[in-house]
């Protein structure tokens, strides 16, 4: 089952207010808007029903979802959304069905904004075929805009992402790189198109003649690569777990030097952190919960036994936290805690109230 945020089911018809009403029992966050002419008492969950024209029902609440299903004529359709549209980032996704659900229409925002999978779960409601157009999905191949969203990634040099899309449907050579993350992002039943090749470092996908690259790892790009990287899109798996052990009163403003400069020495990216570990007698500490917060990352804590589970793989035991924590470390063992890995990425770095280490999610 597809569950975002909000979907609004939008019907003007007879036959339509009964497959908005089916589609309104099989959604979650499902809201209903059928014309009043169709008024009936008894269906759960929210119900409007509006007597204004749809294209005045659209203005006030296309902004307020993340999905908008219309059983309404796909010409009707376009002239009333065509008046808020703006881009393929803040536009919800946009699906038609036709009266006699025949048809699930992808319209608006199939990748980004999650339309495609829509569009396939409500022609299995309804038993209607589902009409996708977008080239990476007939071509059943890779969506370069959306590639491991389902695991948290993100993306970087967006600038490049519609040439090297054009790269991918046109059937040209486009080079592969992965060093950590998920590696089982190709979800299609058919195999991985003969147009891409997978390379096991960035020398020699830079001397390939590949057109187009996608490049997955949690580390920094040098500049020496530049030419690789103007043909590039990078992805950004949630691969990296930081420990932290910190005293009593550390200010936000120190956890922020301490891990912007220790990534920035070690060529990591921010953007692949998962999640900040720590013991949980700081589970309260200030600077570390607003540290979490600015950066919506997860603070997860071990208790003192769990930590001391580690105590003879660590690389660099402190005599000072184990005369007052009773544990040989807090930063190691609680990065290699959440990674489920004996290995670190960055050993124990000190700043002056805290301390950081680094390990990475492998992907069996």
């Amino acid at each position: 089952m597809i569950e975002k945020d909000k979907i609004a089911v939008i019907a003007i018809t007879k036959h339509g207010a009964l497959l908005a009403e089916k589609l309104h029992l099989n959604l979650k966050n499902s809201e209903l808007f059928i014309s009043a002419k169709f008024k009936k008492d008894g269906i759960p969950g929210k119900v409007q029903f509006f007597e204004t024209p749809i294209k005045e029902l659209t203005g006030k609440i296309f902004n307020g979802f993340d999905a908008l299903i219309y059983i309404v004529s796909l010409g009707a359709v376009v002239r009333t959304i065509a008046t808020y549209l703006k881009d393929k980032h803040t536009d919800p996704a946009i699906i038609v069905i036709d009266d006699k659900a025949n048809f699930a229409i992808s319209v608006l925002s199939g990748h980004v904004g999650g339309a495609n999978e829509l569009t396939e779960e409500i022609a299995k409601i309804l038993g209607a075929s589902p009409v996708i157009t977008t080239a990476s999905d007939v071509g059943k191949t890779i969506p370069v805009d959306i590639l491991g969203r389902e695991f948290g990634w993100t993306t970087e040099l967006n600038e490049n992402i519609t040439k090297v899309s054009a790269c991918v449907v046109n059937e040209e050579a486009v080079g592969i790189y992965q060093d950590s993350g998920e590696k089982n992002w190709w979800k299609r039943e058919n195999p991985i198109p003969k147009n891409f090749k997978f390379y096991s470092s960035l020398d020699e996908l830079t001397a390939s003649d590949c057109k187009a690259a996608l490049l997955i790892t949690d580390k920094i790009i040098p500049e020496k690569y530049q030419d690789l990287l103007n043909k590039s899109v990078i992805y950004r798996p949630k691969s990296l777990t930081v420990g932290m052990g910190c005293d009593r009163g550390t200010l936000q403003e120190e956890l922020d030097e301490l891990l912007n400069k220790t990534f920035e020495f070690h060529g990591l990216s921010v953007k692949s952190i998962k999640n900040i570990s720590t013991v949980d007698l700081k589970n309260r500490e200030a600077g570390l919960l607003a540290f979490c917060e600015r950066h919506n990352w997860e603070l997860v804590c071990y208790t003192r036994e769990e930590l001391a589970e580690l105590k003879n793989i660590l690389p660099n035991p402190s005599e000072m936290v184990m005369k007052y924590l009773k544990i040989p470390g807090v930063s190691e063992p609680a990065a290699m805690l959440t990674a489920k890995t004996d290995t670190l990425v960055v050993e124990k770095t000190k700043g002056k109230m805290s301390t950081l280490a680094v390990a990475r999610i492998l992907d069996k």
